[in-house]
């Protein structure tokens, strides 16, 4: 382990996995002063391909601008090029790099997660734990999913929240002396290897089942052959056919690659994604349906099945005012219409009432009062140039305008905390226009900012998080072009940044983007359903991106292009389709899982027992069938 040296640490790395808001607790022969401080927990690959665990403070990463408008700021790191905060290339890069904590997997001996998986430690050394960190934003599920991907592991038996890294070395000679004493085949051996090896390219899952149907069927012969013998010094064989069977599982699950050698070839396929269903959409929610959903009072009866007809296809436009403000939170879906009426007068007086806080300032209050000034004249700009070519919004002294300035510093009373940041006036715009009232439209944008504000955090940890979940979905259900992205410097998926920040608002047509928001605002088919609307985009553009081999400009550019030239509906029909081919996949990970929402193995109630400790040691995952018909509960209507 390495906490402060700088002699070995590579130039050139490459990130595999990043996670933001992580706190440096303790660290074995660390200053006292580094303690305390946030940064950013890293896996990553040196150029001779050995792995490690790095943490590095936050003061290390800068925001790149050079080829992004100030709105779009995205994130760049010391480790991505060699630059620094001082531009000293070379001295301030070594002191820089000597504050990383660099943990190297092959040096793990085990690692703990505590205080509801917010606390993790490391040690090389048994006994001695020499690194700790905090995870303030969420916690360390997701780290430790990625980290089982890289090492082995099992829980110990007296305490479930450590983790022993187990040796996986295997003796290739002992391998294959273990098939001719076993005599597996009765065929040629490798006849019959090189047969399976080429029927599972074409056959992936026949082959599989043909392979294991065959073990199987040795197992009990080996077992008969044996008989008491394994008793008398005979060497087990059912654990050598256990092993077998084991390693076997674990090849199927690894990346796909070509091992050589004078003698022999190595082949290892990754299992590959079942059939994406292709999912048509529904008709948007009428007049009709949606006042036959209710009572005589004005409740809605079936709230998740308004749910579902929403996700299924939208809602009509002239019911879009009333709806909107029960899938914004403005209205409880329960009310009756004497309740509604009653919520509508407080709001109004409440929204009013903050609008005259800010209204009543002077001119010598605000001249005391910097903060609010400057959120005030970001409002001012902001509002001057949103979407000023539409009808709603064009032209000198529009009202409409107005209204959009003066909701927005209602909003910054409403919640100073986070005031007004870039891209907001985009958000409230298409509310505005289509709500008309300033009060509706004021507490319908409150209620779409708390599904958002991670978005507009100063240190864009949120953004981050959303562009590494993103990264991982793209890498698991498109894995050919997640693996171009990196190869041409864009595997951070930076050029998504706008996407997320306002949920594709300049991509869509004021019309398509009130289609895919109420959809997204179900919260169907399940969590950041919004990442798949991504992936399901970038799917599209898979093949041009890839045949023209483009670069990381020309990525940036090719995907802001595509702004009012995307199909909505296919979108909303293929993002959809990729859940149902993830939920299908049978090696679906719990980091996959976690991103949408869906409760892990480990996590599993149903599956919580002794008997499961060799869960890490390549086991099926328990629970997937439960947690799978969990994830489909939804029914169409």
């Amino acid at each position: 382990m390495s906490c402060s040296s700088t002699e070995d640490l590579p130039d050139q790395y490459k990130e595999l996995f990043t996670q933001d808001g992580v706190l440096l607790k303790a660290c074995i022969g660390r200053p006292i002063s580094d303690l305390n401080s946030i940064g950013m927990l890293c896996v990553v690959q040196n150029s001779d391909g050995t792995k490690c665990i790095e943490w590095r403070p936050n003061d290390l990463i800068t925001i790149d601008s050079d080829t992004q408008d100030q709105e779009w700021a995205v994130v760049n790191t010391i480790g991505r090029r060699q630059r620094t905060l001082s531009g000293n290339m070379t001295s301030d890069y070594a002191a820089a790099r000597a504050r990383i904590v660099r943990i190297p997997l092959a040096e793990l001996k085990t690692f703990k997660v505590t205080r509801n998986n917010q606390q993790m430690q490391f040690s090389t050394k048994s006994g001695v734990w020499q690194n700790t960190f905090y995870f303030q934003h969420g916690n360390a599920e997701i780290f430790v999913a990625y980290l089982k991907n890289h090492v082995k592991t099992a829980k110990t038996r007296h305490d479930r929240n450590t983790y022993v890294v187990v040796e996986s070395n295997i003796d290739s000679q002992a391998l294959n002396k273990s098939f001719t004493e076993l005599d597996i085949f009765t065929e040629n051996t490798t006849d019959v290897v090189w047969s399976l090896v080429s029927n599972f390219k074409q056959r992936p899952y026949e082959t599989t089942m043909e392979a294991f149907s065959k073990l199987t069927d040795i197992v009990w012969s080996v077992l008969v052959y044996y008989g008491n013998e394994g008793l008398n010094g005979k060497r087990d064989v059912s654990e050598e056919v256990a092993d077998l069977l084991t390693k076997s599982m674990s090849a199927l699950e690894d990346t796909t690659s070509i091992t050589k050698s004078d003698e022999y070839e190595v082949i290892t396929v990754k299992p590959t994604l079942p059939p994406r269903p292709c999912i048509p959409r529904g008709t948007p929610l009428s007049t009709e349906k949606w006042e036959g959903l209710q009572d005589t009072e004005g409740r809605i009866l079936e709230v998740e099945g308004v749910k579902q007809l929403i996700f299924r296809g939208g809602v009509a436009h002239s019911i879009r005012p009333a709806v909107w403000k029960y899938l914004l939170d403005y209205y409880p879906w329960r009310s009756t219409h004497s309740e509604i009426r009653k919520i509508q007068k407080r709001k109004t007086e409440e929204y009013f009432s903050m609008k005259l806080q800010w209204r009543s300032i002077t001119e010598r209050q605000e001249s005391r009062f910097s903060e609010y000034r400057e959120r005030k004249s970001l409002v001012e700009k902001d509002v001057n140039r949103t979407d000023r070519s539409h009808p709603f919004f064009a032209g000198d002294n529009n009202p409409n305008v107005l209204l959009l300035q003066d909701i927005l510093m209602t909003y910054v009373m409403y919640n100073f905390d986070l005031g007004y940041v870039q891209g907001m006036s985009d958000v409230l715009a298409p509310l505005l226009l289509l709500l008309g009232n300033e009060v509706d439209s004021f507490w319908c944008f409150a209620g779409f900012m708390e599904k958002i504000a991670s978005n507009f955090d100063m240190d864009q940890a949120g953004m981050k998080q959303q562009l590494l979940n993103l990264q991982q979905l793209l890498t698991f259900a498109v894995p050919d072009l997640a693996k171009h992205l990196a190869s041409k410097d864009s595997g951070n998926m930076y050029f998504c940044f706008r996407w997320l920040l306002v949920w594709f608002k300049r991509e869509f047509s004021f019309s398509d983007i009130m289609r895919l928001w109420e959809v997204l605002w179900t919260g169907l088919p399940c969590a950041n359903f919004h990442l798949l609307i991504c992936v399901a985009i970038l799917d599209a553009e898979k093949d041009v991106l890839i045949s023209k081999d483009y670069g990381f400009n020309e990525i940036l550019k090719h995907v802001n292009d595509l702004s009012m030239c995307l199909d909505i509906d296919k979108i909303l029909s293929t993002a959809e389709g990729i859940y149902h081919q993830l939920m299908s996949a049978p090696h679906l990970t719990d980091q996959i899982r976690i991103i949408l929402g869906i409760p892990t193995a480990a996590n599993n109630p149903n599956d919580r027992n002794e008997e499961s400790e060799s869960e890490d040691l390549g086991d099926e995952e328990p629970g997937r069938e439960n947690a799978r018909n969990q994830a489909n509960g939804y029914t169409r209507i």
